[in-house]
């Protein structure tokens, strides 16, 4: 099993000292480290100096950009965040990914509304050009912006990479799919206790489905209300081989080889 999107930073939510480099998670074969800024881009490089089956990630999160002018005398800058995220990729050949990375357009829950959505934009639309560069898959953050976000990745040739914890609904499974190059969806624990996302996950095809906890949050039952933990993709796991009305080892076997093909581990 593969939790293709954990936080592990800046709370672990795992004993991560002293277990030396044969330590495994409940079997787990691997865990992406998905990163929201930079700070935890160069954790998570740290991490996976821990732990053999730890692989880095490193982008920049859409409630991360940054709103305000830059000051005269310094501060982050659209442009300094991406030449930074460039140069990090560039020096650590172990990151298999960038990201998360996307938009956010959900006033509810963040300070971004449609008003600032050029400079999401700016700064997603600069990281996907850092993929590029690199070679390397896209984590996509698309929260309240499945269009919005759609319509970006269509505009660029040979992308590749997971729409995280997928919510576009069955109408949006063809429209990933139909995207330029090879693109895969992320469901998470939230599988568990939401029908809905049943009948999604019925929808798409088994070789583009991939399963992650993005721990802390969206625990699955039995576990719900408690701190997710990457081992805990077991249960989504599980719900998976229920659904398809397969194995658990069968499920597996296809579900891996989908994580182990994108982020080539």
């Amino acid at each position: 099993m593969i939790d293709t999107h954990a936080h592990l930073n800046p709370s672990p939510t795992l004993p991560l000292t002293g277990q030396g480099e044969n330590f495994r998670i409940a079997g787990l074969k691997a865990v992406i480290l998905s990163a929201g800024n930079l700070k935890d881009a160069k954790e998570n490089l740290v991490l996976a100096k821990t732990n053999s089956i730890f692989y880095p990630a490193a982008g920049i999160h859409p409630q991360e950009t940054p709103l305000d002018p830059p000051l005269k005398n310094g501060g982050n800058t659209i442009d300094m965040l991406i030449n930074e995220l460039d140069k990090m990729v560039e020096e650590n050949d172990n990151i298999v990914a960038v990201g998360e990375c996307g938009l956010e357009l959900n006033p509810s829950k963040s300070p971004f509304d449609r008003g600032d959505f050029k400079k999401q934009e700016i700064l997603f639309r600069g990281q996907i050009a850092v993929a590029i560069k690199h070679k390397k898959p896209l984590i996509v953050h698309s929260r309240k912006a499945s269009d919005e976000t759609l319509a970006i990745l269509g505009s660029y040739n040979n992308l590749r990479g997971v729409i995280h914890c997928y919510t576009g609904g069955k109408k949006r499974i063809q429209k990933v799919l139909d995207l330029p190059g090879e693109w895969y969806f992320g469901i998470d624990g939230n599988l568990t206790y939401e029908d809905g996302l049943v009948e999604v996950v019925n929808n798409i095809p088994k070789d583009r489905l991939l399963l992650e906890t993005d721990c802390p949050a969206l625990t699955p039952i039995p576990h719900r209300g408690e701190t997710n933990r990457p081992e805990y993709v077991k249960f989504v796991y599980e719900k998976v081989a229920e659904i398809w009305g397969v194995s658990l080892k069968e499920t597996e076997k296809i579900i891996d080889g989908n994580a182990m093909k994108l982020f080539k581990i």
